[in-house]
């Protein structure tokens, strides 16, 4: 089968939008985030808000479909073992190297933890408890923060093996089938109705708190979505309905978003339980919808081999890793000065791209041993059997520091 060029474009653009929205949070009034801007606008809640609801919905989709294309018949373990070495080495590294600067300028901003950032890092490592809201995460001692993301995928890539047998059985090719054959209204309507199910259930018990072994409603949503790119990656069927259907779904997802903002407008404390509905109603038809339209239109204008995407593809974990560690520590150095938000909101963003571009550029993709510690592939095309059991070791350790984080 053809590479198809508009899902790497689109993982491309998903990224490329969830830098955005993290710089966003700097700026967005009443959001909290692990440094915010002395500079605040009301009016970036509406477009944050748009986006907020569905954008890792797509990343898990995407996510679903790589693993489609990705996974070959008759091997599983081989797929896992390459998954679990791309996943969980970055993610130790992330956690341990990448990621500490954002709890300490948390810590500081919060007046918690002492400036100071070498000796930080020495209590950091202890994995000690830090004080209540010291940062994200104190209570585990240390945190994953954004890369939470390859936490789940891994985990889902285990259930998606397990599921395999099941998938495969006549019952299950029967459900996929159906699944990817849906058309027309039922295609905008159907595949919502388990997002819905979900936030009438699962939602209320279990908060947004980054904890995957207590995180089920999330887990059960992007469970779900990964499992339906998974199901479509490669239907013909579904991508010339996507295709065809890329107005209506988008026009419904813009109505359904109006209707949606205006109904969770200034609300007051306690609200009938029909308005509750109402709101989660709207709101998982909107990201199914929005999910819908985009695959559509993806397809349409995206599916052609761009020169700049194949680099642009490889910079995609690399970037992933890096961004949201440099928007803290460019913030924490520019906050303090009051340049304004403009000027300040510029230089955040250009010294983000600037650092994502020069860490991968010069540094990360040069060097054959930093590539797997950042999700890149080694410069061979196949990796040794020395090199698939170095990742399987590397990988087990991970598993363990991935563990340790959750029971902390």
């Amino acid at each position: 089968m053809n590479r198809r060029h508009d899902i790497d474009a689109l993982r491309v653009i998903a990224f490329a939008f969830l830098i955005l929205y993290h710089i966003g949070m700097l700026y967005v009034t009443e959001w909290g985030w692990h440094i915010k801007s002395s500079y605040l606008y009301e009016s970036l809640q509406l477009p944050m808000l748009f986006m907020n609801r569905w954008r890792m919905d797509l990343i898990f989709l995407i996510s679903g479909m790589a693993a489609a294309f990705v996974l070959k018949p008759g091997q599983t373990g081989h797929f896992l073992a390459l998954r679990s070495g791309r996943l969980l080495l970055p993610l130790t590294v992330g956690i341990l190297v990448v990621v500490p600067v954002q709890p300490y300028v948390q810590g500081v901003t919060n007046g918690v933890v002492e400036p100071g950032f070498l000796s930080f890092l020495a209590e950091y490592y202890s994995a000690r408890r830090w004080p209540e809201n010291a940062f994200d995460g104190w209570q585990h001692g240390y945190t994953w923060n954004h890369l939470w993301y390859l936490a789940y995928l891994w985990v889902y890539t285990l259930w998606l093996a397990a599921l395999l047998p099941a998938l495969r059985s006549r019952w299950g090719r029967r459900l996929t089938e159906g699944f990817a054959n849906l058309r027309g209204a039922a295609l905008l309507l159907l595949p919502a109705l388990p997002l819905l199910l979900y936030s009438l259930t699962l939602q209320p018990r279990f908060p947004d708190n980054g904890d995957f072994i207590h995180d089920w409603y999330r887990n059960a949503v992007y469970f779900t979505v990964f499992l339906y790119g998974f199901v479509i990656a490669r239907h013909a069927g579904f991508w010339q309905e996507a295709l065809r259907m890329r107005k209506t779904a988008l026009a419904s997802a813009l109505g359904l978003f109006v209707v949606y903002a205006i109904a969770r407008h200034d609300l007051p404390d306690e609200i009938p339980y029909w308005h509750e509905v109402l709101i989660v109603s709207l709101r998982n038809f909107y990201v199914w919808a929005m999910l819908l339209a985009i695959l559509g239109w993806a397809h349409a204008i995206l599916n052609r081999p761009f020169a700049w995407l194949p680099r642009a593809n490889e910079a995609v974990y690399p970037w992933y890793m890096l961004h949201q560690s440099l928007i803290v520590l460019i913030a924490y150095g520019l906050v303090p000065l009051k340049l304004g938000g403009f000027w300040e909101a510029l230089l955040v963003t250009t010294g983000t791209l600037a650092g994502c571009w020069l860490l991968h550029e010069y540094v990360i993709r040069r060097s054959d041993w930093l590539r797997p510690l950042f999700g890149l592939k080694r410069e061979q095309s196949e990796p040794s059997p020395l090199r698939m059991a170095l990742y399987g070791v590397g990988s087990f350790f991970s598993l363990v520091a991935f563990v340790l984080l959750q029971s902390a």
